[in-house]
């Protein structure tokens, strides 16, 4: 569209969105971040402080929650988009050099923490229709069933939870 060039469109949740995330669909870079970074339900997996490992750690949330975990394309999809904007968080506002990715599983529920050596606290501000950041707590918000920040002696964890459905 003209004039909008550099600014995020909203994305549709059509049958690409679908395809992209159905279990048969084989995504190797997925795997690859496992294999090296480690697997986040067995311990927390450090990340550097850099934008590039938002990627990384969309990655590794996409192969526990859909292959590991085996929960449904759209409940992948949404904890994808999830923990990419606490990670831009982690990333854009608390100076660090490293934070981690920490995922668990229990009946009926997923949580994903995230984890910085800064305790200044994230705040959850108005969206506006036209704005084009400031976004990402906002759909943590309406996405997550429940978030919060637990302070640390060194750092917080920020988190979010979400119900899902035990097959």
């Amino acid at each position: 569209m003209a004039g909008l060039e550099g600014i995020e469109q909203p994305r549709g949740h059509g049958r690409a969105a679908a395809a992209r995330w159905s279990p048969g669909v084989e995504d190797e870079q997925a795997l690859k971040a496992l294999e090296l970074f480690g697997n986040p339900t067995e311990a927390e997996v450090p990340l550097p402080s850099r934008p590039e490992s938002a990627a990384t750690a969309r990655r590794l949330t996409q192969v526990v929650v859909l292959r590991t975990w085996r929960l449904t394309p759209k409940i992948t999809e949404d904890a994808v988009l999830l923990v990419s904007e606490l990670v831009g968080n982690a990333v854009r506002h608390t100076g660090a050099r490293v934070f981690g990715l920490r995922m668990r599983r229990r009946p009926g529920w997923i949580r994903v923490e995230v984890r910085d050596p800064s305790r200044g606290l994230p705040c959850l501000m108005p969206v506006q229709d036209l704005d084009v950041s400031g976004r990402g707590l906002f759909l943590v918000d309406k996405l997550s069933d429940r978030w919060g920040v637990d302070l640390l002696p060194r750092g917080k964890t920020t988190w979010f939870e979400m119900r899902v459905s035990d097959r």
